[in-house]
C-alpha cells in the first residue's frame, strides 16, 4: 500500500521548543499527531540516541509513525519507521538497501529539477520548500512559494508532497490548496512548549 502522510507532518526541534525529543513527541501525540519526524541538527548522535530510542518505544506503544531526519543508521538502530534525507545526505538507494523495502523514505527538494529527479527514485514522499521565509535553518534555501508548489505537484502527480518552510496555523490551508499532501509546521507549533498539544488539536479542527 502506498504511503500517504497525514495532513500534519510534525517535526521535533529541541532549540525551538526547549524540550527533549521525547517530551515533544508526547505533547504532539497527545494532541493527535500520528506521524512525527525527529530532527536533530546540533547534538552528536551519542548525545541524543537514548532520547531517540525512548521516542521509538513511545511511538510503537501509541501507534505513531516515527521518522528520523538525516540519520538512516539511527533509524535502523532504534527501529523507526523510516528516514528523511536531505540532498547532501546518504543516497536514497543506499538508505533503501540499509532499511529495507518496507521503510518509509522521504527526500527534501528545493527546486523543480530536484522534484523531477526525486520522482524517479525509490522514495515514498518528497518534502518541498521552503514555501515561505523560514527561521528554522541557519542557511535556508531560496523560497519557492505557492506557484512552484503547484508546478511541483504537476511534475510528481502520484508522489506525496510534504510542504515545509514558514508554514503556520494561519496559512497552512493555502498550502494544502496549492497541492501539498501535508504540511510541516515547526516554529508556530513548537515555540511555546505549553501550547503544543492545543495547537495540534487546533490544526485538526481547522482541517476537518
Amino acid at each position: 500500500m502506498a504511503f500517504v502522510p497525514p495532513k500534519l507532518y510534525a517535526i521535533t526541534d529541541v532549540p525551538i521548543s526547549g524540550l527533549s525529543h521525547l517530551e515533544q513527541l508526547k505533547s504532539l501525540v497527545e494532541g493527535g499527531a500520528t506521524l512525527v519526524q525527529l530532527r536533530e541538527k546540533t547534538a552528536a548522535p551519542g548525545e541524543w540516541f537514548d532520547d531517540a530510542l525512548a521516542c521509538a518505544e513511545y511511538a510503537r506503544e501509541h501507534g505513531v509513525m516515527l521518522i528520523v531526519n538525516d540519520r538512516a543508521d539511527i533509524a535502523m538502530a532504534i527501529g523507526a519507521n523510516g528516514v528523511h534525507l536531505g540532498q547532501e545526505d546518504m543516497p536514497v538507494g543506499a538508505a533503501r538497501a540499509l532499511l529495507g523495502r518496507d521503510a518509509v523514505i522521504g527526500l527534501s527538494t528545493h527546486t523543480l529539477e530536484q522534484v523531477e529527479a526525486a520522482a524517479r527514485l525509490p522514495i515514498d514522499y518528497i518534502a518541498f520548500g521552503p514555501i515561505f521565509p523560514t527561521t528554522t535553518k541557519s542557511n535556508p534555501d531560496k523560497v519557492v512559494g505557492l506557484e512552484l508548489l503547484r508546478q511541483a505537484r504537476r511534475l510528481a502527480p502520484d508522489l506525496p508532497i510534504v510542504a515545509i518552510g514558514g508554514i503556520t496555523l494561519d496559512n497552512f490551508q493555502a498550502v494544502l490548496d496549492a497541492g501539498a499532501t501535508s504540511v510541516a509546521i515547526i516554529s508556530d507549533l513548537l515555540s511555546d512548549a505549553e501550547t503544543i498539544t492545543h495547537k495540534v488539536r487546533t490544526f485538526d479542527q481547522d482541517c476537518s
